[in-house]
C-alpha cells in the first residue's frame, strides 16, 4: 500500500505527542478481506493505569482534487471504523489531516455535515512545525 507523503512526518509528531507506534501499518483480516490502516498506536493513561489505543489513517489531500481525496478518505474511514468494531472495538479511529487543509476546507458546511454524520475523529497535524496541532472528537 502506498504511503501518503506526510506519513513519516506524522508518525514522528505522534511519537513526540507521547504515543508509542505499535503497528505500521495496522493490519486486519476479516474473511477474505485484508485491511491496512496507516498506524496503530497506544499510550498509557496514568490516572487509569490503562492504555488508550488508536488507529490513524493519514491523508495529505495534495495529489488529487480535494473532493476526490475526500471521497477516498471518508470511504476508507467508514470501512475502517466498521472493521475496528468487529476486530478491535476498544481502538479509536482518527483521520489525520494537515492543518493547512483543515483550515481551508473543513469549515465548509457540507464537509462539517459529513464529519458530524459519519462521526469522524480528526487529528490535525502541522506539516510545517511537524507536530500535532489538535485532536477533534
Amino acid at each position: 500500500m502506498a504511503r501518503d507523503s506526510f506519513h513519516d512526518l506524522f508518525r514522528s509528531a505522534l511519537e513526540d505527542d507521547g504515543w508509542i507506534v505499535t503497528d505500521d501499518p495496522l493490519t486486519f483480516k476479516i474473511g477474505k478481506v485484508h485491511v491496512q490502516i496507516d498506524l496503530g498506536a497506544e499510550r498509557l493513561i496514568a490516572a487509569q493505569k490503562d492504555q488508550e489505543r488508536i488507529a490513524v489513517e493519514i491523508k495529505t489531500f495534495v495529489n488529487v482534487s480535494f473532493i476526490t481525496a475526500l471521497y477516498e478518505a471518508i470511504g476508507k474511514y467508514v470501512v475502517y471504523k466498521n472493521v475496528l468494531k468487529l476486530t478491535d472495538p476498544n481502538r479509536k479511529l482518527y483521520l489525520a489531516v494537515p492543518k493547512s487543509i483543515h483550515g481551508r476546507f473543513f469549515e465548509e458546511p457540507v464537509l462539517k455535515q459529513v464529519i458530524t454524520e459519519e462521526e469522524v475523529n480528526l487529528v490535525i497535524y502541522n506539516e510545517k512545525l511537524q507536530n500535532i496541532d489538535s485532536w477533534i472528537k
